[in-house]
């Protein structure tokens, strides 16, 4: 008995790969806009004066929509991923969507206190006390900072909880998640030293301590954009062998007829 197994299994392996392109390339999406962002709200929010300037805040403004772009990116990755990997543990798969969610809404915090800034260097400027301005416009700098720190410290509890999934399901060669799992407890460490005022953005602890995150979530994008998933992955051979199994006949044809023994009545 043959069986036709091509266009079965190519359906469930076709959208599980989308599912990995959708993943990787909105890894690289959080790369594009939240960096542009740093570098464009990092010039403008350096200067503890620009509240009381004048001129336009559209590279401000920008910056700010390049992070809601990143924090709605945050939140497509672990909703791509968790069709997947909730098969190796649905717990960890929905911690890492929470953590997602979590995060984005530190951002877009940050995200409220640059557009506050922005809003008051336009209206306020003219009317309002400068000494006032001024303590406002460092307050809301103050919690932006905050945010950013806060919102990009949780991508460690992020490599913590998708980096076991992916090492344990075998999703993706095992080195992507090690550089994750490595990163996650380095990278928590430098938290909780910024929140005790021991460390702080830019130090050399910093810089130790996000390196290993930076090259996991770029990794791990670029795979899933270019790669996929390993194709050999126990959850997906099992997935495809699912998929591409022959439904059984109701009543098996025998091989070959049994003649009667001889002597037999």
């Amino acid at each position: 008995m043959t069986t036709t197994r091509g266009p079965t299994t190519r359906a469930p392996w076709d959208s599980i790969r989308k599912t990995a392109l959708v993943a990787g390339v909105l890894y690289l999406v959080t790369f594009a806009s939240s960096i542009p962002a740093a570098l464009l709200l990092g010039n403008a929010l350096g200067n503890p004066d620009y509240i009381l300037g004048a001129g336009p805040t559209g590279q401000v403004r920008l910056g700010a929509l390049l992070d809601i772009v990143n924090g709605l990116a945050a939140i497509g990755t672990a909703v791509a991923l968790y069709s997947v990997v909730k098969r190796q543990h649905e717990g960890l798969a929905i911690g890492f969507v929470t953590a997602r969610v979590f995060e984005a809404a530190i951002l877009f915090v940050g995200v409220l206190s640059v557009l506050s800034i922005a809003t008051l260097r336009e209206t306020a400027a003219t009317t309002a006390d400068s000494a006032a301005l001024a303590t406002v416009g460092l307050s809301l700098t103050t919690v932006y900072h905050w945010a950013f720190a806060l919102g990009t410290g949780i991508p460690a509890l992020n490599a913590l909880l998708l980096g076991a999934l992916l090492y344990r399901s075998r999703l993706v060669p095992r080195v992507i998640p090690i550089v994750g799992l490595i990163g996650a407890p380095l990278f928590t460490s430098w938290i909780i030293g910024y929140i005790l005022g021991i460390t702080d953005a830019g130090s050399l602890w910093h810089t130790v301590a996000v390196a290993p995150i930076f090259v996991w979530e770029l990794a791990l994008g670029l795979w899933m954009t270019f790669k996929g998933f390993n194709r050999s992955a126990p959850m997906l051979a099992e997935t495809a062998a699912e998929a591409g199994s022959p439904v059984a006949p109701a009543m098996a044809i025998p091989s070959r007829t049994l003649l009667p023994k001889a002597g037999a009545a």
